[in-house]
């Protein structure tokens, strides 16, 4: 071969080389070395080859009107890249939540979402994904955990997607709380059988697998998520010690009974849960207990049922206490503090006359004394010593420890009050198993659950406590252990009514079923359905071995707004609950979960939303890369101790040696706004113009060596 010749060829291949890599750089498909700009590039399934992440911001926009608050998500997905990219972000709600409106928002145009069978939306939002339009997806996960997913987000593109979603506010001793849920927390996946773990946000294995997004170590990347926030808060009474623990807020006084809260940072990182508390100026709190709201034929009624005072003959019932906690890796830093001065302030306040054990648990269990002990001094201080040496480390095996602390020797003993503390973070990925096991070895036992850290399973500490008929309490601060722990033993001393029941005059499906407990200053929510506005709502259960009743007219009601969806969202709850006891088979909980969501247009295990833009976006022919938005640590979180490896060798999602993210935008006012990004840092058009050149030298040289042949 000619040098001529060879030097033409050497040409066409880098000719080639040069236009492969320019369409896959078009298509946003990059090596660290090409970016021009500070990034986070997701891994690809070709070595080497990353995708730079889309960028989110998300804006929570709350109204509260006495019982219930009514949220808007809006959630910016913006492609950074010069590709075309499906952004799947997963992300925390309130686990009560009904969520019921999706909306998708695409060059001014809005799309609303129809309510499917999980499958048929999904493969509608596929359809929609490879024919290039723009198409949204939300799913649940589980309760209190949701993906979105949006598809052809175009290059320096920006989607804006609104959710909403109906939720009922907390009270307990006599304040108010609303919670919003703003991070992930990764979870500890035991594999059955097997006897190895993973640690990831969802489940490691399901038949049709959820994202496993990435989860940033915060010594290498700033938060990512930037999230702004304002509450209209309508209490319907005179509002006093209003305050948020875990945020700065400015608060604005539009009434006595009306505030506008904001986040007094422009933003703040999607790296822990905001709580805003309040309490009613008087100490009778509010006189209307009952709402109610007319949808169509039906009547659906809102009830907080107010245990009765402790009168001053009534003893508490001597107890046999089991405390259980939680030292596992994901319990590091200040978690791992509050959950060890939460339970020596609760052996502190046991009575000589109960009877208590410890146990603690990471990937592995140790029981402190053989069997329940007497709440002796020496005992007490024994338990308090050995609380005080533990240290956070390893898996999360919660199965083991609940077994032991259900297992109870002297179940026939009616005068002793047996109850179970567990304190822990909540973050395994198995929750049915605890609540199968809840349902089958509860007994006389009482489960009650703290929640320790910025954010905790609060789906799996809400569904425990349900089943186990006793409360969840949440401690995000080492501040907050010693109200928090003196409300709880407030429960724990005053269970005032057991066994409790309760029915309408006439006909109607009352939630949740079973009732739990009351407790002191925890009043029960009971949501009811009925084709009569008049009559009763009537209550009975057992007090200091007596019958007590209560009851309150219908007339009494005062309008609400919602109460419909939260019915539906609490009765698709109980059809769970009664899988997980064993009163109807998961087929037939699956038909009614169906049904109750479809009639409701909410989405659930079963149903999904979703929306697409009928005018396709992506060209034909045009690469589509899947990029999963990344999650921040929760605040407070040990990296190393939850995943159990150094920074740079551990697999999640990223490359850790990459280049330190740029700081993400603020989320803009307007949910249709298009936000333009900088479009520096892409070579495409200059490795495209020198792969032609290089063709076109190519072409003349085959020319020049073939005349010369000739001549």
């Amino acid at each position: 071969m000619s040098p001529l010749a060879l030097t033409s060829r050497v040409f066409a291949l880098l000719a080639i080389f040069l236009c492969i890599s320019a369409t896959a750089y078009a298509a946003g498909i990059v090596t660290p070395s090409q970016m021009g700009t500070g990034a986070l590039l997701l891994k690809t399934p070709e070595p080497g080859r990353y995708v730079e992440a889309p960028r989110l911001a998300s804006d929570f926009d709350i109204t509260v009107s006495g019982p219930v608050a009514r949220t808007t998500i809006t959630q910016r997905f913006e492609n950074p890249s010069d590709g075309w990219v499906e952004g799947v972000y997963v992300f925390p709600l309130p686990e009560g939540s009904a969520v019921d409106t999706l909306k998708m928002v695409v060059g001014g145009r809005v799309m609303v979402a129809d309510i499917k069978e999980k499958q048929e939306a999904k493969i509608i939002y596929e359809e929609a994904k490879a024919k290039g339009q723009t198409a949204t997806l939300l799913e649940q996960e589980r309760p209190n955990l949701f993906t979105n997913s949006v598809a052809n987000i175009g290059p320096h593109e920006t989607i804006v997607v609104q959710i909403e979603y109906q939720e009922t506010i907390r009270q307990s001793g006599g304040s108010y709380s609303l919670r919003v849920p703003l991070v992930v927390a990764p979870r500890y996946n035991p594999e059955a059988g097997t006897g190895a773990a993973t640690v990831s946000v969802t489940e490691p294995v399901q038949p049709q697998s959820p994202p496993t997004p990435p989860v940033l170590d915060p010594r290498i990347h700033d938060p990512v998520n930037p999230v702004t926030l304002t509450i209209h808060l309508d209490a319907g009474f005179s509002i006093k010690d209003l305050a948020s623990p875990y945020h700065a807020i400015n608060i604005e006084n539009i009434a006595a009974d009306r505030k506008l809260v904001t986040l007094k940072d422009e933003s703040v990182p999607a790296d822990r849960d905001f709580v805003l508390n309040w309490a009613p100026a008087l100490a009778a709190g509010p006189s209307v207990s009952l709402f109610k709201e007319q949808v169509g034929a039906d009547t659906y009624l809102l009830a907080y049922v107010s245990p009765p005072e402790q009168t001053a003959s009534e003893t508490p019932s001597p107890r046999e206490v089991i405390f259980v906690i939680d030292n596992s890796g994901s319990m590091g830093g200040p978690s791992m503090g509050q959950a060890k001065a939460s339970l020596i302030y609760a052996l502190g306040r046991l009575d000589p006359r109960d009877r208590f054990n410890v146990i603690r648990f990471d990937d592995t269990m140790e029981i402190v004394f053989p069997d329940a002990v007497q709440a002796t001094p020496e005992n007490i201080a024994n338990a308090k010593h050995y609380v005080g040496g533990l240290e956070a480390a390893g898996g999360t095996e919660m199965i083991p420890p609940l077994r032991a602390a259900l297992r109870d020797e002297n179940r026939m003993d009616t005068m002793m009050l047996r109850q179970v503390v567990f304190l822990t973070d909540g973050a395994i990925g198995n929750e049915q198993e605890m609540f199968d096991i809840l349902g089958s070895m509860l007994g006389r036992s009482r489960v009650f659950m703290v929640g320790i850290g910025s954010a905790p399973n609060s789906f799996l500490m809400s569904r425990a406590a349900e089943l186990g008929r006793g409360s969840f309490t949440h401690i995000g601060s080492g501040e907050e252990v010693e109200d928090r722990m003196r409300e709880l033993f407030a429960k724990l001393e005053n269970p005032l009514v057991t066994g409790l029941s309760a029915k309408l005059d006439g006909s109607g499906e009352i939630t949740p079923d079973p009732l739990p407990d009351l407790y002191r200053g925890e009043p029960l929510v009971l949501l009811a359905k009925t084709a009569s506005a008049t009559g009763r709502l009537q209550m009975s259960g057992t007090r200091s071995n007596a019958t007590w009743q209560g009851s309150v007219g219908l007339d009494k009601a005062v309008p609400g707004l919602g109460l419909a969806k939260l019915w539906a969202r609490r009765k698709i709850a109980d059809a769970e609950v009664a899988a997980s006891l064993g009163k109807i088979g998961a087929g037939d909980a699956d038909k009614r979960i169906l049904a109750i969501a479809l009639e409701h247009h909410l989405v659930s295990r079963m149903t999904s939303l979703v929306a697409i833009d009928k005018t396709p976006a992506r060209p034909a022919g045009t690469r589509l890369s899947r990029a999963d938005v990344p999650l921040n640590l929760p605040h407070g979180w040990d990296f190393d101790k939850v995943f159990g490896e150094k920074p740079g060798t551990r697999h999640a999602g990223f490359d850790t040696s990459l280049l330190k993210l740029a700081a993400a935008p603020v989320a803009a006012s307007d949910p249709a706004q298009q936000v333009v990004l900088p479009e520096g840092g892409t070579l495409a058009d200059l490795m495209l113009l020198l792969g032609l050149i290089s063709l076109l030298l190519s072409l003349c040289l085959v020319l020049i060596a073939r005349r010369s042949q000739a001549a």
